[in-house]
């Protein structure tokens, strides 16, 4: 692959191309089993597949149908890519990347980055979506290549976590940790990563969010707890994506209210006791929540 940013400028012209849209605002990437959810984002305005594209590959694993979308929600385009590159497919980072930063090049400052998950947590059950609220980095990886030094503290937008509890309050969050895969682990690692605060467990997303949060994009993460981790059931791989799927509808009604009031800067973010209502601008007055 040529230079990662002169790629994903080539990229982004041809989505551009296939959409008939210059720009986009928004992205959404539908992990392993969450293609179901596209159904609430209604008729695409455009659709192809994923290799119609330089520099993207067919996803390998399954759940991963290797389409791109191109919604309007009410006047906010959004790209929905159902599927993603792993880096267990051996291909390096670069290809892991490249549709987060080709949705960069085309515009987008937003993205919602879902996938599946096996929980560490005993209060967690499958089927449940889990708000990602850090992460941690267990592949000795980055994406980013020289001298490009990114802040990762704010990673996961503490306003979008705000928001998708505003219209789904029963969320939990957590902390997700990527391993490289695409084996499942034993229960000593299993329990070696509880003890150093991983709450979930996955083979992507991540190294989409360094990305992401390099090119300065407004991040939300939701994961679906489709395996327990460290028991004596084992983990089924069909199942895994069988979970996903059956819950993914349920969901994408979630997805699209939290991309287009996410752009929009619309509705109340709660956080700490406190409540910050927003106008159209972003701006806002910060006060404390009423209690009781």
């Amino acid at each position: 692959m040529p230079d990662p940013y002169v790629a994903a400028r080539r990229a982004a012209d041809r989505i551009g191309a296939l959409t008939g849209r210059a720009t986009h605002d928004a992205l959404v990437v539908l992990g392993s089993g969450w293609g179901p959810a596209a159904e609430a984002f209604g008729d695409p305005v455009a659709a192809f597949a994923m290799t119609d594209v330089p520099g993207f590959l067919a996803p390998v694993a399954a759940g991963h149908a290797g389409e791109i979308r191109s919604y309007d929600l009410d006047g906010v385009a959004t790209l929905v890519y159902l599927g993603r590159t792993h880096l267990f497919e051996g291909h390096g980072l670069r290809p892991v990347v490249h549709g987060v930063r080709a949705a960069h090049a085309a515009g987008v400052r937003l993205a919602v980055l879902t996938n599946a998950n096996g929980s560490l947590r005993a209060d967690l059950e499958l089927g449940q979506p889990v708000l990602v609220s850090d992460h941690l980095n267990l592949t000795a990886t980055s994406p980013l290549e020289g001298a490009r030094f990114v802040d990762l503290t704010d990673a996961w937008s503490p306003r979008l976590r705000a928001l998708a509890r505003a219209l789904d309050p029963t969320l939990a969050e957590g902390v997700y940790a990527w391993l490289r895969g695409p084996h499942y682990e034993t229960w000593a690692e299993a329990g070696w990563l509880r003890s150093v605060g991983a709450d979930l467990l996955g083979m992507s997303t991540v190294p989409e969010a360094i990305a992401a949060r390099e090119a300065g994009t407004e991040l939300v993460g939701i994961s679906t707890v489709t395996a327990i981790e460290g028991t004596a059931a084992g983990i089924d791989p069909a199942e895994v994506v069988a979970v996903a799927e059956r819950t993914a509808a349920r969901l994408g009604p979630l997805l699209v209210e939290l991309v287009a009031r996410g752009v929009r800067r619309e509705g109340s973010a709660v956080r700490d006791g406190e409540e910050r209502v927003l106008d159209q601008s972003g701006e806002g007055e910060l006060r404390r929540a009423e209690q009781g």
